[in-house]
Protein backbone atom coordinates (compact mmCIF):
# COMPACT_ATOMS: atom_id res chain seq x y z
CA UNK A 1 0.00 0.00 0.00
CA UNK A 2 1.05 3.36 -0.77
CA UNK A 3 -0.17 6.77 0.33
CA UNK A 4 0.27 10.48 -0.45
CA UNK A 5 0.46 13.61 1.09
CA UNK A 6 -2.93 15.37 -0.42
CA UNK A 7 -2.73 18.87 1.36
CA UNK A 8 0.17 20.54 2.93
CA UNK A 9 2.79 18.88 4.26
CA UNK A 10 5.65 19.49 6.69
CA UNK A 11 8.26 22.26 5.61
CA UNK A 12 11.02 18.95 6.72
CA UNK A 13 10.70 15.64 5.35
CA UNK A 14 9.78 12.64 7.32
CA UNK A 15 13.32 11.62 7.12
CA UNK A 16 14.73 14.67 9.09
CA UNK A 17 11.63 15.33 11.32
CA UNK A 18 12.29 15.99 14.87
CA UNK A 19 10.48 17.15 17.92
CA UNK A 20 10.93 20.56 16.99
CA UNK A 21 9.03 20.24 13.37
CA UNK A 22 5.66 19.27 15.34
CA UNK A 23 4.39 22.86 15.96
CA UNK A 24 0.94 23.12 17.63
CA UNK A 25 -2.03 23.84 15.60
CA UNK A 26 -0.32 22.09 12.28
CA UNK A 27 -2.73 20.48 10.45
CA UNK A 28 -2.05 18.16 7.50
CA UNK A 29 -3.67 15.52 5.56
CA UNK A 30 -2.72 12.74 3.84
CA UNK A 31 -4.17 9.48 2.26
CA UNK A 32 -5.69 8.35 0.20
CA UNK A 33 -6.57 4.47 0.48
CA UNK A 34 -9.12 2.38 -0.81
CA UNK A 35 -10.53 -0.57 0.95
CA UNK A 36 -12.03 -3.65 -0.67
CA UNK A 37 -14.50 -5.93 0.19
CA UNK A 38 -11.60 -8.61 -0.30
CA UNK A 39 -9.29 -7.22 2.49
CA UNK A 40 -12.29 -6.18 4.52
CA UNK A 41 -13.36 -9.86 4.73
CA UNK A 42 -9.77 -11.36 5.02
CA UNK A 43 -9.13 -8.73 8.04
CA UNK A 44 -12.08 -9.62 9.78
CA UNK A 45 -11.49 -13.50 8.98
CA UNK A 46 -8.20 -13.05 10.98
CA UNK A 47 -8.79 -10.51 13.68
CA UNK A 48 -12.71 -9.81 13.90
CA UNK A 49 -14.93 -12.39 13.23
CA UNK A 50 -18.16 -10.92 13.69
CA UNK A 51 -21.00 -11.74 10.81
CA UNK A 52 -20.78 -7.87 10.10
CA UNK A 53 -17.56 -7.81 8.87
CA UNK A 54 -16.79 -11.69 7.72
CA UNK A 55 -20.62 -12.28 5.44
CA UNK A 56 -22.13 -10.06 2.87
CA UNK A 57 -25.28 -12.40 3.19
CA UNK A 58 -25.68 -11.76 6.69
CA UNK A 59 -24.77 -8.14 7.04
CA UNK A 60 -27.27 -7.23 4.79
CA UNK A 61 -29.66 -8.37 7.60
CA UNK A 62 -28.02 -7.00 10.53
CA UNK A 63 -27.56 -3.62 12.25
CA UNK A 64 -25.48 -1.65 9.25
CA UNK A 65 -27.59 -3.33 6.00
CA UNK A 66 -24.30 -4.52 4.78
CA UNK A 67 -20.85 -4.78 4.74
CA UNK A 68 -18.55 -3.11 6.94
CA UNK A 69 -15.05 -2.71 7.76
CA UNK A 70 -13.67 -3.87 11.48
CA UNK A 71 -12.97 -0.52 13.27
CA UNK A 72 -9.90 -1.80 13.69
CA UNK A 73 -9.21 -2.60 10.53
CA UNK A 74 -9.91 1.11 10.18
CA UNK A 75 -7.05 1.97 12.99
CA UNK A 76 -4.77 0.32 10.76
CA UNK A 77 -5.31 1.60 7.60
CA UNK A 78 -4.83 4.98 9.95
CA UNK A 79 -1.99 3.77 11.19
CA UNK A 80 -0.41 3.46 8.29
CA UNK A 81 -1.04 6.81 6.66
CA UNK A 82 0.07 8.26 10.12
CA UNK A 83 3.37 6.09 9.82
CA UNK A 84 4.27 6.72 6.33
CA UNK A 85 4.03 10.53 6.43
CA UNK A 86 4.06 11.88 10.08
CA UNK A 87 5.63 10.36 12.58
CA UNK A 88 9.43 10.85 12.11
CA UNK A 89 11.47 8.34 10.51
CA UNK A 90 14.94 9.40 12.42
CA UNK A 91 13.34 10.47 15.81
CA UNK A 92 10.06 8.44 17.09
CA UNK A 93 11.30 7.17 20.05
CA UNK A 94 7.65 5.05 21.12
CA UNK A 95 3.83 5.85 21.85
CA UNK A 96 2.75 5.37 25.41
CA UNK A 97 -0.96 5.21 23.82
CA UNK A 98 -3.59 6.42 22.20
CA UNK A 99 -7.00 8.29 23.76
CA UNK A 100 -10.74 8.74 23.07
CA UNK A 101 -10.92 6.46 19.84
CA UNK A 102 -14.13 6.44 18.37
CA UNK A 103 -15.89 4.86 15.27
CA UNK A 104 -18.25 7.45 14.09
CA UNK A 105 -19.54 6.46 10.89
CA UNK A 106 -19.23 2.64 9.25
CA UNK A 107 -16.34 1.86 6.50
CA UNK A 108 -17.85 0.53 3.46
CA UNK A 109 -16.45 -1.63 0.36
CA UNK A 110 -15.09 0.93 -2.20
CA UNK A 111 -14.60 3.87 0.63
CA UNK A 112 -11.35 6.35 0.32
CA UNK A 113 -9.95 7.10 3.50
CA UNK A 114 -7.69 9.78 4.43
CA UNK A 115 -6.60 11.31 7.66
CA UNK A 116 -6.15 15.01 9.09
CA UNK A 117 -3.15 15.14 11.94
CA UNK A 118 -3.34 17.78 14.22
CA UNK A 119 -0.42 18.85 16.63
CA UNK A 120 -2.82 19.83 19.76
CA UNK A 121 0.89 19.74 21.83
CA UNK A 122 4.21 19.46 22.05
CA UNK A 123 6.19 19.86 25.30
CA UNK A 124 9.98 19.19 26.06
CA UNK A 125 10.25 16.14 28.23
CA UNK A 126 11.22 17.18 31.97
CA UNK A 127 12.86 14.20 32.94
CA UNK A 128 14.72 13.23 29.80
CA UNK A 129 16.05 16.45 27.35
CA UNK A 130 17.09 14.82 24.58
CA UNK A 131 13.13 14.15 23.97
CA UNK A 132 9.89 15.80 24.03
CA UNK A 133 6.11 14.25 23.77
CA UNK A 134 3.65 15.28 20.84
CA UNK A 135 -0.17 15.04 20.90
CA UNK A 136 -1.98 14.88 17.82
CA UNK A 137 -5.85 14.91 16.99
CA UNK A 138 -5.85 12.57 14.50
CA UNK A 139 -9.30 12.60 11.82
CA UNK A 140 -10.02 9.86 9.16
CA UNK A 141 -12.07 10.60 6.57
CA UNK A 142 -14.25 8.53 3.59
CA UNK A 143 -14.28 10.57 0.30
CA UNK A 144 -17.38 11.96 1.34
CA UNK A 145 -15.34 13.85 4.06
CA UNK A 146 -17.72 12.00 6.53
CA UNK A 147 -15.49 11.29 9.69
CA UNK A 148 -15.16 7.64 10.37
CA UNK A 149 -12.94 7.60 12.83
CA UNK A 150 -10.93 10.37 15.89
CA UNK A 151 -8.57 9.38 18.15
CA UNK A 152 -5.81 11.33 20.13
CA UNK A 153 -2.24 10.02 19.67
CA UNK A 154 1.16 10.88 21.79
CA UNK A 155 4.38 10.45 20.75
CA UNK A 156 7.52 10.75 22.12
CA UNK A 157 10.35 12.46 19.96
CA UNK A 158 14.06 13.13 20.02
CA UNK A 159 15.09 16.79 20.68
CA UNK A 160 16.99 18.29 17.10
CA UNK A 161 18.42 20.59 20.54
CA UNK A 162 18.43 20.77 24.13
Amino acid sequence: MTTTAIGTDFNTPIEERYFEDYVPGSSYVFGSVTVTEEEILRFAGEFDPQDIHTDPEAAEQGPFKGLIASGWHTASLMMRMYADHYVSKVASLASPGVDELRWTRPVRPGDSLSIRTTVVSARPSQSKPDRGIVHTGIEVFNQRGETVLTLSAMNFLRRRTR
